[in-house]
């Protein structure tokens, strides 16, 4: 025997001893990820043939078959993979799907609310799907987005938690007597959770500070941090006058931590003014440290 003759035999064998089922499953694999529906579905159907409790398997058919408009094969795969025990939520989402192309809302719906049931939040998967969205409008599904919604993101529906709104905005800030200061860009983050400071001084400073809502104690906390070394750290919470937050400032540089509070005032004009005050060393009273008035700047 030759080498070449030795080498082909060899290959012959190693083909022979890799299952075709292996290789049905690879080439699914790949099909399914570049979308190549009606192909995939074909090589997931082969490989299930040697493979039978492959629940993956099945449920990646079920997608490819419903992606390539065979609904009735769909509807058999992903029965088998609930059978299998395939993730129920996956299940339901795949099934709320097809009731959507078959133009049955209601099976739709009701399948997204055993999604719900299961403690399922993640709303924007529902909400961006593109057959699920579809389904906005209907009364009954609007009524379980809007639920999921609060679940999902309780800030924003925690009226609690826009007490500080009034300082949100792109502003400009000058001086009692005129001079610009700087300017100050107020964000709210994490969907109404965090409000995100960043403030760029007239002479080139910089700082930035993250406040929220400390839901355990109810206290509105500012924490502050700024390149000059600069730390505030503030609680407290709506008065009579505006937001009214109390804590220390602490000066990197020189080691020194000294009383400060913070007193923000939405004015009628729609300015807001912030005026901070410390208590120095050897001193029992407030002294002023910094006075500015917010002034939303122009929108483009």
């Amino acid at each position: 025997m030759s080498i070449l003759d030795y080498y082909r035999k060899l290959l012959i064998i190693i083909a022979l001893s890799f299952p075709l089922s292996c290789l049905a499953e690879s080439g699914a694999d790949q099909l399914f990820e570049a979308e190549d529906w009606g192909a995939a579905a074909d090589a997931y159907a082969l490989h299930i043939e040697a493979q039978p409790e492959d629940t993956v398997a099945w449920f990646r058919l079920a997608v490819s078959a419903r992606q390539s408009e065979r609904y009735a094969l769909a509807r058999t795969a992903l029965d088998r993979a609930e059978q299998l025990e395939f993730s129920p939520v996956r299940i339901s989402l795949e099934r709320a799907r097809l009731s959507v192309l078959a133009e049955d809302a209601d099976g739709a719906v009701q399948e997204l609310l055993s999604v719900a049931a299961n403690g399922f939040t993640a709303v924007g998967l529902i909400t961006t799907d593109p057959l699920l969205s579809t389904l906005s409008g209907n009364a009954a599904y609007d009524q379980l987005i809007a639920e999921m919604s609060r679940k999902a993101f309780p800030c924003e529906h925690d009226a609690a938690f826009s007490a500080f709104d009034f300082w949100l905005g792109d502003w400009d800030v000058h001086t009692a007597d005129g001079t610009y200061a700087g300017s100050n860009r107020i964000e709210s983050t994490e969907h109404g959770c965090v409000l995100i400071e960043t403030w760029s001084s007239a002479t080139g400073g910089t700082g930035m500070s993250v406040n929220y809502l400390d839901k355990v104690s109810g206290d509105w906390v500012q924490i502050w941090n700024d390149a000059a070394g600069s730390q505030i750290n503030i609680r407290g919470g709506i008065t009579d006058d505006g937001m009214l937050l109390v804590g220390t400032i602490h000066d990197v540089a020189s080691g020194t931590t000294l009383p400060f509070r913070g007193l923000w005032t939405p004015l009628p004009d729609g300015r807001v003014r912030q005026f901070f005050e410390q208590i120095l060393p050897d001193s029992e009273d407030w002294s002023p440290w910094f006075e500015g008035f917010y002034t939303k700047k122009p929108v483009d």
